[in-house]
């Protein structure tokens, strides 16, 4: 009998785990937000750009959840197959534990819930998890780097941006050499190794090109609407907004960001906002730093909201 319940238990923990996991996360978050601003600030500090731009600015930040894990589903189609949903929320958990943690030690769990919940190697996740973030990278750099064209309004500009869009390709071209360098120059007890990292890239150029346009589309998307929401707060050149919402996303991509982003995330937007063209005179800084504060209360709650949205979609009926 005790038996019995203990295996009871036991299923029912791994039947649940990922929801478990997920309303962990959410409650740890949550805290961390009362503790450290209070939840009424917040929403105080909402109320400076609107009920109706805020809500709007959610709503296009959760869309670029369903981008990001709509890349993934294509990435693995054999073991993710009819289950958008459960991926959904895998991605999700790895996104508010990202956000989390610092030095990208969430980068960690997108592994570790792929072989758990799909049976994915770990060393094919953790090689496509690196692709992922390689384009990630590649597409804020091109995206953001659009407001500083415009401003420029050169064909010679408009040309480098071009070539710096289809670099991507170019190295993709060159996988089958760098596989074959790999197998040359490690020793062969690694050879399955070396399977596992080439099964976790793109199989084919179209299926790159999938992955990189849906990339470049999830971070225009996601820089546009920062850059917006700056530009609605105050901050100017065009340029500058979009630099912004640039240092504020390469402080969550790059390993250097506090824990849950505080203090480096609002500081790196008010960085990339003068990089491109914003005022460093005083008054000028302190009205960036009330944006960076806003526009990382967005990215948060848009974390949460989406925590919580996968866990509502994706229960067991």
């Amino acid at each position: 009998m005790t038996s019995d319940c203990q295996s009871g238990r036991r299923s029912w923990f791994a039947r649940n785990r990922m929801t478990l996991l997920s309303a962990s996360a959410i409650l740890a978050y949550a805290a961390f937000v009362q503790w450290f601003w209070g939840w009424p600030s917040l929403l105080r500090q909402w109320s400076q750009i609107g009920p109706g731009a805020a809500v709007l600015t959610l709503t296009l930040l959760v869309a670029t959840y369903f981008i990001r894990c709509l890349r993934i589903y294509d990435y693995f189609p054999a073991e993710t197959a009819g289950r958008f949903l459960p991926l959904f929320r895998v991605t999700q958990v790895h996104n508010l534990l990202n956000i989390m943690l610092p030095f990208r030690a969430g980068e960690t769990s997108f592994p570790l819930l792929m072989r758990s919940e799909f049976s994915v190697p770990l060393a094919r996740g953790t090689a496509a998890l690196l692709v992922m973030r390689l384009l990630d990278l590649h597409a804020l750099l091109v995206v953001a780097a659009v407001g500083l064209v415009m401003g420029r309004n050169s064909a010679v500009w408009w040309g480098l941006w071009l070539a710096a869009l289809v670099s991507p390709l170019l190295f993709f071209l060159l996988k089958d050499q760098a596989v074959a360098l790999s197998r040359r120059l490690l020793p062969t007890r690694l050879d399955a190794v070396v399977d596992e990292v080439e099964a976790g890239l793109p199989v084919d150029v179209s299926a790159f090109l999938r992955a990189w346009g849906m990339t470049v589309l999830n971070w225009a998307v996601k820089v546009v609407v920062l850059a917006w929401v700056l530009a609605v707060m105050g901050v100017a050149p065009l340029a500058a907004c979009f630099g912004g919402a640039l240092g504020g996303e390469l402080s969550s991509v790059l390993p250097m960001h506090a824990p849950a982003g505080v203090g480096t995330y609002p500081a790196a937007i008010a960085a990339g906002a003068v990089a491109f063209g914003a005022s460093a005179s005083r008054a000028g800084l302190d009205e960036l730093a009330t944006a960076g504060v806003n526009a990382h209360l967005l990215i948060i709650v848009s974390a949460v909201a989406g925590t919580m949205l996968s866990m509502l979609l994706g229960r067991k009926r």
